[in-house]
């Protein structure tokens, strides 16, 4: 396989394994064209906070973060809802049956089966970090019980009868588990059978941040140096089939960043033939360095060895990426970057860098930022993606997207 390098000299020779699997399970969905740069008008408004995940159950979006109320697009009163929400992906329409009391903010949501949503986050009502509601009226669902104890969620993956939980939590249920687990989907029982542990953490306690999978493969990144002792600096490849860290590891992400930013990777993302995968970083400008602070950087699945090499990495020149979603047309990145294609630039426009104002897209071969430029206020940054077949869902804590007012949910739809 012939690697192509990317604004950074960092790419080398990537061995892949013989067989790949053809449907992957839960990668990103696949969108054979770039998303228009004009959102719907259609999308709820979120009236303050910070929008941080999303899922789809059916045709209903469920979104989760930190919020106290919300307002349909048409207008209308304001609607009180505590860090989750859900709408009509087609009409706007926020669904009133659906307002569970969560006393405290929203990390993460993965879809369930029978129109059920898990939400996970920092929450203690009404169960402990981690719960499962029904979409039609926000009731916890009889029969899952998952309690997470010592830390909170920030990240889940559903995967046919499993899901993986990621946090820096000590314990769910009565089963000890540092930052990983993967429970019963249907029950919330503990597995016994996968106990990866992650450990090390580059600033106290062991954390996931984000995961994705595909059928054979989770792929994890968050504030760890080693996953069941191999070393695997903030980001490693865990293979389902055995249970196991697969061979794969890599040491793009061991050299440190600003002190502040003692971990500093982010969001991630498969991509919808699960064959590669995009992480996105903060860490503070680091001109002149093959570091890969404030960048997006894309890695082969079934790559093997201790030492594999970043296919392309794309530096905004000293702002973060917080939030990746890969649609095999392109690489969405959002955060509060000002600028993409900028390895020269350290808080400045480096030679060759293209304004791309709190979110951009990147080509998945080259590397390089694809023309598509809506722009959005940048504030805090983009902390959440999804992508449907009707476009791009985009989570933020700022009001301006493609230059109208979305506040903090918004929509590019599919052209």
């Amino acid at each position: 396989m012939r690697v192509t390098t990317a604004l950074l000299p960092v790419a080398s020779l990537v061995t892949c394994a013989a067989v790949i699997p053809a449907a992957p399970a839960s990668a990103g969905l696949g969108q054979p064209r770039v998303v228009s740069e004009n959102p719907v008008n259609t999308t709820p408004h979120v009236l303050d906070g910070i929008v941080t995940a999303f899922a789809l159950v059916g045709r209903t979006v469920v979104v989760g973060g930190d919020f106290s109320a919300v307002r349909e697009a048409r207008g209308g009163e304001d609607l009180p809802r505590a860090n989750v929400f859900a709408f009509d992906l087609y009409t706007g329409r926020v669904l009133r049956d659906f307002a569970p009391d969560l006393d405290g903010p929203v990390a993460a949501l993965a879809a369930g089966s029978g129109g059920t949503v898990y939400v996970g986050g920092a929450f203690a009502a009404p169960s402990r970090g981690l719960v499962r509601l029904r979409v039609s009226d926000g009731a916890p669902v009889d029969g899952f019980s998952a309690p997470v104890y010592g830390g909170e969620v920030t990240s889940l993956v559903r995967l046919g009868g499993a899901l993986y939980v990621g946090g820096d939590f000590s314990r769910i249920g009565r089963s000890p588990r540092t930052a990983l687990a993967r429970v019963d989907a249907e029950t919330g029982a503990v597995d016994p059978g996968f106990t990866v542990t992650p450990g090390d953490g580059r600033h106290g306690d062991p954390r996931i941040y984000a995961m994705a999978a595909v059928r054979d493969r989770l792929v994890v990144d968050g504030s760890f140096t080693t996953l069941d002792g191999l070393r695997r600096p903030q980001l490693g490849v865990i293979d389902l089939t055995t249970g196991r860290v697969a061979d794969w590891g890599t040491e793009a992400y061991a050299p440190a960043c600003k002190p502040n930013f003692p971990s500093y990777v982010r969001g991630l993302d498969l991509s919808p033939d699960g064959r590669y995968f995009v992480v996105v970083t903060t860490g503070g400008p680091a001109r002149g360095t093959s570091k890969l602070c404030d960048s997006a950087a894309r890695f082969e699945t079934y790559a093997k060895g201790e030492a594999v090499r970043p296919t392309w990495v794309n530096l905004t020149g000293g702002d973060s990426l917080y939030a990746v979603a890969v649609t095999g047309s392109a690489v969405y990145v959002g955060g509060h970057q000002r600028w993409l294609d900028n390895p020269g630039g350290a808080d400045t426009a480096g030679p060759g860098a293209v304004h791309r104002p709190g979110i951009g897209a990147i080509d998945p071969v080259t590397g390089r930022a694809l023309r598509w430029n809506p722009t959005r206020e940048r504030g805090i940054g983009v902390k959440a993606f999804l992508t449907v077949k009707t476009g791009l869902l985009v989570g933020s804590d700022t009001t301006e997207l493609g230059h109208e007012y979305h506040a903090r949910v918004g929509m590019f739809p599919a052209t």
